[in-house]
């Protein structure tokens, strides 16, 4: 994909991108390594980051499937996932979560 910037300009902002990502990553290893005890601040800061992590990478699926938002009953994906978490509440259960979700896009999408 041809862009307006020379190769040696994107190779740059890779690179700098790689450096920073590695710095961030090592400068919470360093701090972690030099405190004995995490603050309970941070400590229950840190646990809604897997929620938030998920929450990020399903919604966009769920909500813009074509890159324009889709709230509707049409929006398959949308309704599967609407289906998935009602199960996932009822139930508890991971398999079955997964189970409904991909049951009801498989009938949606095949079947109906």
């Amino acid at each position: 994909m041809p862009t307006g910037y020379d190769s040696a300009a994107v190779w740059l902002v890779i690179a700098l991108a790689g450096v920073l990502t590695f710095a961030i990553r090592g400068s919470f290893i360093y701090l972690f390594g030099r405190i004995d005890d995490v603050p309970p601040a941070v400590e229950s800061a840190l646990e809604y980051v897997p929620a938030a992590v998920f929450a990020a990478l399903v919604f966009p699926a769920l909500l813009a499937p074509s890159g324009d938002l889709a709230v509707s009953v049409g929006n398959d994906k949308l309704v599967a996932g609407a289906l998935a978490a009602l199960a996932a509440w009822y139930t508890e259960r991971v398999l079955a979560t997964i189970l409904v979700g991909m049951g009801a896009l498989w009938v949606l999408r095949f079947v109906v």
